[in-house]
């Protein structure tokens, strides 16, 4: 297909090439300066169409847009997408045969290609940037630009060197970078990493009016109970579940996957796996897939209704961009923080595995020189461990250190890594500390996260849709209605307030509660309930003493509470942990029959295998041998197939036709429909 070349058909490119009649907020203004020249960095929240900002310019501009993509999930997605529209389309990277990469390559140097999709480590193998200075590019596309950033929530290495290779390349071509999710230090950090020329920026939009957020205080063993009741609902599918790790991803897939069609995804599944849990989950075969946080940077999917987070994120960013997966059709969909103490522990393990002490930067460096040196041999020669090493290594590179060649070969870099690794590894852990600080502000969720990124303006509105601006509309988070005795020790509160400026927390709480019978959190929670009120604010604040940092929250009156008087009661709706039907205490007018129910969903999740017969064993080995074909057949897990619970049952109860089928566990119509009369076979006698 050939485009027109001329600014002027803008809008016929969008019609005939997209087939879209209009442009959406903002982007006609970043397609415009682009192809005047311009380099320019665009901040554009997840699902607001930032690829069309670089694919529409670089038609109208002619030649061959370059787009580096740090995913190949991410770059095999749009590359598939502008193929469709019939564009002509090639990319490069560690998945692919040697062939098709050379070809691509032959391609671009003939003015073959209009779009070319690579990894960024490509730009180290030897003579490939010379390679691509010699074809004409339209534009330079850096999708996922905060990647380039050590204070970005996803820094790759590669990313960062960027910079080095951008003069050579571009010529004349304007460079564009683009990402969902950067604070303003990063925005800052990824101008000067790539040199750009006098760029403008396009920074819009981090609210999103349609996810309604919930953050909730859930114990780690309740939280797989909670994650399959509320996915139970069909309403609340298409899903993505976030977990803390790999083991957790395998764990929650396998209990979803009983009555849902449910996947793991994560960097120790081999790609072709990892391939078909992508493309079954956009198909819509897959209805919820739990991952590890590489998912979802590739996925374009409008429908997903529900995220859900089993543990803390380690950054407001990429906390921000894994709920921006959700409701990109523009319905209202929710999206659930899962927390706890126990997630502290585990970042903090985390923390100190990934950011090692500087002692082992120093053996790692004290190693090097001027001659390379192949990282197996200093590996074998080191006194670390071999985690240890390569996680030293890694940062000795990213801190100029070291210096690693595309063969594995390392020399000696600068001295001056201390310094800048000190910086970021304290900046790593003020960034949880905002995690935190999240989970226990009372302030509109959807506020806080866009005054996160430097939009105070638009803060000041609150959603009216999560659990801080409409407790009683919330799903899994319970609330309670306060005690007499709480109304008036809130009562209590604003005429202490009403006397000063503002009080700490803590000096309020002994001035109201000299005798302590109140604990800090039943006091914290009544204050978060007054915050809801609208009867204080609370801010955080520090002050330094002694040569150390503390931190404190400040409480103040509103108007409205500076008028709140004895009289009239005030509704209070007080935090009271998760409903029973996801594994908390009953909410406030539960029927009896809906926590019966909770309790028989509860019994049947943690019942225990049952004792076959003989027969029933035999029957058992008859399906788990068709299971297993089934799988291969299919290229799925097993458990996809049949859940091993599932199994059991069906070798246990032995069912003769459909209906009977249906009534086993994990046996929905679809399944039946598709193995019944397989399964109805094995199990005769």
């Amino acid at each position: 297909m050939t485009t027109p070349s001329n600014p002027e058909n803008l809008i016929a490119v969008l019609r005939t090439v997209f087939g879209f009649a209009h442009f959406r907020a903002n982007q006609e203004a970043v397609c415009r300066a682009a192809i005047a020249g311009r380099d320019l960095l665009l901040v554009m929240p997840t699902g607001a169409g930032k690829s069309l900002c670089y694919q529409l310019p670089a038609l109208v501009l002619g030649g061959t847009a370059l787009v580096i993509s740090p995913l190949i999930s991410l770059m095999e997605d749009q590359a598939a997408k502008l193929a469709a529209l019939g564009l002509r389309v090639a990319r490069i990277h560690s998945g692919m045969e040697r062939g098709a990469s050379r070809q691509a390559c032959i391609d671009y140097l003939q003015g073959n290609l209009q779009f070319l999709f690579i990894a960024p480590e490509r730009l180290r193998v030897p003579g490939f940037a010379e390679m691509l200075a010699k074809g004409k590019l339209a534009l330079i596309a850096i999708d996922e630009a905060h990647c380039i950033s050590q204070w970005g929530h996803d820094f790759r290495p590669d990313y960062r060197m960027l910079g080095q290779y951008l003069p050579d390349l571009r010529g004349g071509a304007p460079v564009l970078a683009l990402t969902a999710t950067a604070t303003p230090s990063v925005q800052a950090d990824i101008l000067q990493q790539l040199g750009m020329v006098k760029p403008e920026r396009f920074i819009h939009g981090f609210r999103r009016e349609n996810l309604a957020i919930e953050v909730v205080e859930v114990p780690v063993p309740e939280r797989p109970r909670a994650i399959c009741g509320l996915l139970g609902d069909e309403r609340r599918r298409p899903a993505i579940v976030y977990a803390p790790s790999r083991k957790l991803a395998e764990r929650l897939a396998e209990e979803l996957s009983v009555s849902i069609p449910a996947a793991a995804y994560h960097a120790g599944l081999d790609a072709a796996t990892r391939e078909r849990v992508q493309t079954a989950f956009q198909a819509g075969e897959l209805e919820v897939v739990v991952a590890t946080i590489a998912f979802g940077m590739g996925i374009d999917k409008a429908d997903i209704r529900t995220v859900i987070h089993a543990g803390l994120p380690s950054t407001l960013e990429g906390y921000y961009q894994e709920i921006g997966r959700a409701g990109r059709d523009g319905a209202l969909s929710r999206t659930y923080l899962m927390h706890s103490y126990a997630d502290q522990r585990t970042h903090d393990f985390f923390l100190n595995r990934d950011y090692p002490p500087v002692g082992h930067l120093e053996q790692v460096f004290r190693a090097l020189g001027e001659e390379p040196r192949a990282v197996d041999e200093l590996r074998g020669a080191s006194k670390l461990g071999e985690e240890e090493f390569d996680k030293a290594l890694e940062k000795l590179e990213i801190h100029g250190g070291a210096r690693v060649d595309f063969g594995g070969n390392v020399t000696s870099g600068g001295t001056g890594w201390k310094k800048t690794y000190a910086v970021q590894a304290k900046y790593r852990a003020e960034q949880f500390e905002k995690v935190l600080q999240f989970t226990t502000s009372n302030e509109c969720r959807m506020a806080a996260l866009v005054r996160h990124f430097g939009d105070v303006a638009d803060a000041s509105r609150a959603c009216g849709i999560c659990d801080a601006c409409d407790p009683a509309g919330a799903v899994l988070r319970l609330f309670r209605r306060a005690t007499a005795a709480e109304r008036a020790l809130a009562l209590a509160i604003t005429g202490e307030l009403r006397q000063v400026d503002y009080k700490a927390t803590g000096t309020l709480q002994r001035a109201l509660d000299p005798a302590g019978k109140l604990n800090r959190k039943e006091f914290d929670g009544l204050l978060d309930a007054m915050v809801r009120a609208r009867l204080i604010e609370m801010e955080d604040a520090e002050y330094e003493k002694d040569g150390e940092v503390r931190r404190f929250r400040k409480v103040r009156l509103t108007k409205e509470g500076m008028e709140l008087r004895p009289g009239p009661v005030v509704e209070l709706l007080i935090g009271d942990g998760m409903v029973e039907e996801f594994g908390g205490r009953v909410a406030l007018g539960a029927t009896k029959k809906s926590s019966t129910a909770a309790r028989k969903s509860a019994k049947k999740l943690e019942a225990g295998p049952a004792r076959l017969s003989e027969e029933g064993d035999a029957v058992a080995a008859r399906l788990k041998e068709w299971r297993a074909t089934e799988a291969k057949r299919l290229g799925v897990p097993a458990y996809l197939v049949m859940h091993d619970r599932t199994l059991t049952a069906l070798a246990l109860a032995r069912p003769a036709n459909p209906k009977q089928l249906l009534e086993i566990v994990g046996m929905g119509p679809a399944k039946v429909e598709k193995f019944g009369g397989a399964i109805l076979g094995l199990c005769k006698p």
